[in-house]
């Protein structure tokens, strides 16, 4: 067995369960986090998991839009992929965020819908909620982890459980090495610079696990009470 097979020795054994219902929430201008979504979605259904791929709304002026053709035509593209709703946090398990980063941060359009959660924060409706995330940048220090930790500090604002995908398959190495989160550079073309597949999908199998075992853990509690 080599040094790896011994360090990312897959458990065998899996709790009965309940299904784990996964939503995976983007935000992408040029196509990349949707590219991002959709192996995420992937990793989700591998790891059984009923899945929503959800956008959230986008908040640029047309005008701005109508100035960059990528963009215009990517969301003419995705105009099909629904548009996520408070109820679709309130289904969701588990959720995994894909968004770019901007300036270190994260997009207005993201940012915006997490501050329309504010209900179901109230009403303890985010709470013990799985989450996980990945971004991109043109360049590695353009803020992809700062990003990401970025997202995290709502999240634990909301009470979720966040499942970093650390480094627990080789794939996140091949992908560049971020535990926080997938994340990935893009050229001018906005071709992705690094290898990202199978570390979205393992991330999101990550995040489903934890799930699975979060709701078995709180239906015991339950019928223990």
């Amino acid at each position: 067995m080599s040094i790896f097979q011994k360090l990312f020795k897959k458990e065998t054994t899996q709790m009965s369960s309940s299904k784990v219902n996964l939503a995976v929430i983007y935000y992408s201008s040029n196509g990349t986090n949707f590219q991002l979504a959709q192996w995420a979605a992937e990793g989700g259904l591998q790891a059984g998991a009923d899945v929503k791929i959800l956008k959230v709304p986008e908040t640029a002026p047309q005008s701005v839009i109508d100035g960059s053709p990528s963009w215009k035509a990517h969301l003419e593209a995705t105009k099909h992929i629904p548009t996520v709703s408070l109820a679709d946090l309130e289904w969701a398990d588990a959720i995994i965020f894909s968004m770019p980063t901007r300036f270190g941060n994260l997009p207005a359009q993201m940012k915006q819908f997490i501050d329309t959660t504010g209900g179901l924060w109230a009403q303890g409706k985010t709470v013990n909620k799985v989450v996980s995330a990945m971004t991109s940048a043109q360049n590695p220090n353009a803020g992809q982890e700062q990003t990401i930790l970025q997202l995290y500090t709502s999240m634990y604002h909301w009470g979720a459980i966040v499942a970093a995908p650390g480094f627990t398959d080789p794939s996140v190495f091949v992908a560049g090495g971020n535990p926080y989160g997938t994340s990935v550079t893009v050229d001018q073309n906005g071709a992705m610079k690094e290898d990202v597949r199978a570390a979205a999908e393992h991330q999101a199998k990550r995040t489903v696990s934890v799930a699975r075992s979060v709701k078995n853990g709180l239906e015991q509690d339950k019928e223990v009470k």
